[in-house]
């Protein structure tokens, strides 16, 4: 038996409860996690590049989402 186990089994019923939702709530979150990255969204704002130096995009991106022109 684990540490983990001998101290649930100490715990009075309905915590015991509350300790195994609780660890269905992690592995669900950890089945939301898979695999890496696939970056579909990269090379989107190549029609940009002649626009702008990668700086200036930056600059341009932030003033985009602060609503400004």
């Amino acid at each position: 038996m684990t540490e983990l186990e001998k101290i649930i089994k100490k715990l009075p019923p309905d915590l015991q409860d509350e300790v195994k939702e609780f660890a269905k709530s992690l592995m669900a979150r950890k089945k939301k996690v898979k695999g890496t990255p696939e970056f579909k969204w990269a090379g989107s704002l190549k029609d940009l590049r002649n626009q702008y130096t990668s700086v200036e995009l930056q600059h341009q991106i932030s003033r985009w989402r602060a609503g400004e022109k």
